[in-house]
């Protein structure tokens, strides 16, 4: 993104408006509540969400939504928001504008809703979220593009916009998110922000975000291609970067392909409730980051203490590829949660957190082959012994060089007389 694009970075959606891509919306009726839900079944088997619910629907967890806010005041959402609602919002933007008004959060509501709707009517009608028992923690870092405060924000410097994300990534952790989502992007790098990467990751959050939606090709480098626009933070080392695919599973027109994408996931017209209750279909690499870390909040509900190095290994090695391998648009392939969620139970039997066997265990095969020491070790009686046997050898050695010396003086004393 350059600078007149920096951080118009609200990738569904929000983003799409930049792109000439709207989300579409669904009159707010009962009906069609039924047929959101509906339309989500696409979304669940292309992922085999199904298969990874008979394991856990992700309780216990906290899933950090880094975003435009979120409002937990509608249906789908009701209870599954903390300190995200109303004045107690976590907000680093500095804008005055209010919870209330109907043009904060609308992108992170739909994010919200993704990851951890629970739907309402007891979950049968509207959004059920991949992880519908994982808790939301609102942070709100970026305005909507229609909020009344995004020109001031956009007109902020750098430094200070980078900054709000770093200081919002360290709350995530502090406030224990075990999963941060980040459906935004920005067009530099960032120390400040690196580093709060780097302490999520050294304190075993697991970082999810939008590979980004230019639609263009980084590895490409003809005259009739134009690089794709490189996507902070997806880009730095330790982060999950998701690219979005069709319902047909193949790699969506505004996807970028970047060589830090590791897995793709569902992002054109994936289902989502908004901040006004209505329901939206989506399109971007947005809805897909949220999707993964709706996954990842499972695997993080089921392993508590697995590492982000081994739970992104769940998700790249299991993830569905059609043509095998790896590409720059999709990564290792489509998130399959239920494969994901099996695998990582096996790689925290290959790699426990913590070996309960003593290190000195390790070497030599362990104390019981060790071999006895060469000498035992001497009590008192053997001491004196050694120390009598010591005196009587020196006493010995003393009394041959008295003898030797006179026996030498005696001959020396004989030729004289001689």
């Amino acid at each position: 993104m350059l600078r007149g694009m920096r951080r118009r970075a609200l990738l569904s959606a929000g983003a799409a408006v930049t792109l000439g891509l709207l989300p579409a919306l669904l009159p707010a009726t009962a009906a069609v509540a039924d047929s959101v839900s509906d339309q989500q079944q696409w979304v669940f088997q292309m992922m085999n969400v199904q298969d990874a619910w008979n394991t856990t629907r992700g309780s216990g967890v906290i899933v950090a939504v880094l975003d435009s806010g979120v409002d937990g005041n509608v249906s789908d959402l009701s209870g599954n928001v903390i300190d995200g609602n109303g004045s107690d919002a976590i907000d680093y933007t500095g804008l005055s504008t209010s919870p209330d008004s109907p043009d904060w959060g609308e992108h992170g509501t739909w994010m919200a809703s993704i990851i951890a709707g629970h739907g309402h009517d007891n979950g049968a009608d509207g959004i059920t979220g991949v992880a519908p028992e994982a808790k939301i923690l609102s942070i709100r870092v970026i305005p909507d593009m229609q909020d009344p405060g995004y020109s001031t924000y956009d007109n902020e410097h750098e430094a200070k916009i980078q900054r709000e994300l770093a200081e919002g990534i360290r709350t995530a952790v502090k406030d224990h998110a075990k999963v941060i989502s980040m459906s935004i992007g920005y067009s530099a790098p960032s120390a400040e922000v690196r580093n709060a990467i780097q302490f999520a990751y050294s304190s075993g959050v697991v970082l999810v975000a939008s590979s980004g939606n230019s639609g263009d090709n980084d590895t490409q480098h003809s005259r009739t291609h134009t690089l794709a626009p490189v996507s902070f933070p997806a880009e730095y080392p330790g982060v999950i970067s998701v690219g979005a695919v069709t319902s047909e599973g193949v790699p969506t027109s505004f996807s970028s392909g970047n060589l830090s994408v590791k897995v793709a996931a569902p992002g054109k017209k994936v289902p989502a409730q908004g901040r006004s209750g209505q329901y939206y279909t989506v399109d971007g690499t947005s809805p897909a980051c949220a999707l993964v870390a709706g996954v990842a909040a499972l695997i993080k509900a089921a392993y508590p203490t697995i590492s982000p190095a081994l739970l992104t290994d769940a998700l790249t090695s299991t993830a569905k590829h059609p043509a095998g391998g790896y590409d720059v648009l999709t990564g290792f392939g489509i998130v399959n949660a239920g494969d994901a969620l099996t695998r990582a139970g096996q790689l925290m039997k290959e790699h426990p957190e913590k070996s309960q066997v003593p290190l000195t265990a390790h070497f030599g095969g362990g104390t019981a082959a060790q071999p006895a020491a060469p000498v035992g070790p001497r009590g008192a009686g053997g001491l004196i012994g050694y120390l009598v046997l010591l005196a009587v050898s020196g006493l010995a050695v003393l009394c041959g060089g008295v003898v030797l010396l006179l026996s030498r003086r005696a001959r020396a004393m004989t030729g004289l007389q001689q």
